[in-house]
């Protein structure tokens, strides 16, 4: 995977876009949904925002040089921002170790774990 270099502040503008895609979305839905409705919703947001996105991209898994699986991320904004959308009571230490193999995978930086399971979006921000 090509990553593009960004600097830091240009993660922070677009992480910024992002979660305000999300609220906003979170504001109109509320808590309660599939992951899936909330996926397609903040597709919509980040379309109207202009921002460029890939949702449910297969990235391969190579050891020595073989490949023994693949990963599917939620969301991959702009190359270089990676999404994971959850609907849990509460985030988990396996989410977040979910999130950093997906930036190991694909050498990016910067994820979002994005919770619409809770009254108010919890957010948290992984950086690699």
């Amino acid at each position: 995977m090509l990553i593009e270099k960004k600097r830091p502040h240009q993660f922070e503008e677009l992480s910024n876009k992002i979660i305000g895609a999300a609220i906003e979305v979170h504001r109109t839905l509320g808590p309660g949904f599939l992951e899936s409705i909330y996926e397609e919703a903040l597709k919509i947001e980040l379309s109207e925002l202009k921002i460029y996105y890939d949702n449910q991209k297969d990235v391969k898994i190579n050891y020595h040089g073989i490949e023994v699986g693949q990963h599917r991320l939620d969301i991959l904004v702009e190359n270089i921002i990676i999404v994971e959308l959850k609907t849990v009571k509460e985030f988990a230490d396996i989410h977040f170790a979910q999130l950093r193999s997906y930036l190991k995978a694909t050498g990016l930086k910067v994820g979002l774990l994005l919770n619409f399971g809770r009254p108010t979006l919890e957010i948290k921000r992984v950086v690699n």
